[in-house]
């Protein structure tokens, strides 16, 4: 049974940084491309960053360019998103995915798995 999990999300001031993580349990997240979604409250979804299956490939919604780095770690099955700088507007309900081996900009070719979800709060 798979079972694909973001964590490390949580409270933070304005400027500061938190790491995000996707573990994948069952199925090999290495086989796949890996994208980070985030949804604020009332708003649709949207595709924050993707990593293709061989992590030579990386892209940004223009928002967080320059501020996330999203990287995979084979070893542990898990792929991270690093957020410094982080903004009030970067409050949401962040989720991973995964599917497919190429990213289509911030968003999966194919979106196989999704993940629980874990709140990003960015206030003072």
């Amino acid at each position: 049974q798979w079972q694909l999990v973001a964590s490390g999300g949580g409270l933070v001031q304005p400027g500061g940084s938190l790491r995000l993580s996707c573990a994948a349990s069952g199925f090999f997240l290495k086989e796949y491309a890996v994208g980070w979604f985030r949804q604020r409250s009332g708003e649709p979804r949207e595709g924050v960053s993707c990593i293709s299956w061989k992590g030579d490939t990386t892209n940004y919604v223009d928002s967080v360019k320059g501020r996330f780095t999203i990287s995979r770690d084979d070893a542990s099955n898990t792929v991270s998103l690093q957020m410094n700088s982080l903004k009030p507007e970067d409050t949401a309900d962040y989720y991973c995915a995964a599917g497919g081996a190429y990213c289509s900009g911030v968003l999966l070719s194919e979106a196989r798995y999704w993940g629980r979800g874990t709140p990003v709060t960015v206030s003072s």
